[in-house]
């Protein structure tokens, strides 16, 4: 299977559970690897034939700006729905990280994988 993949979308958000993770935006960094099978694509090099990477970027834009979830595990999850209900995604796999949540930690997160 072929996969397209969307790096280190930044989008800011409400994510956590403490107070201050409920009012105050935080960077959010979003990494999906969206498996598919590309072929019709390459052999007609029509654009109606790919999948629409652009969209799901600017869905899961989006989503997260409104989502407010509490764990970045529901996020993901929410993330990957999206995906899977794209034409032509098989499967996705999704990173949801919050860069500086812990002291002394670059960013931590979740990576699923689900599929249709």
């Amino acid at each position: 299977m072929d996969k397209i993949l969307i790096q280190n979308l930044r989008v800011q958000g409400i994510l956590g559970v403490n107070d201050k993770e409920r009012t105050t935006l935080r960077e959010i960094l979003v990494n999906i690897i969206l498996f598919t099978d590309t072929q019709p694509a390459a052999h007609s090099d029509d654009i109606a034939d790919c999948v629409d990477y652009s969209k799901i970027a600017k869905d899961t834009r989006a989503l997260i700006e409104v989502a407010q979830r509490f764990t970045v595990e529901a996020l993901a999850e929410d993330i990957a729905n999206l995906c899977l209900n794209k034409p032509g995604v098989q499967q996705v796999t999704v990173r949801v990280e919050k860069p500086g949540a812990v002291t002394g930690v670059e960013s931590v997160g979740v990576e699923i994988e689900r599929s249709n």
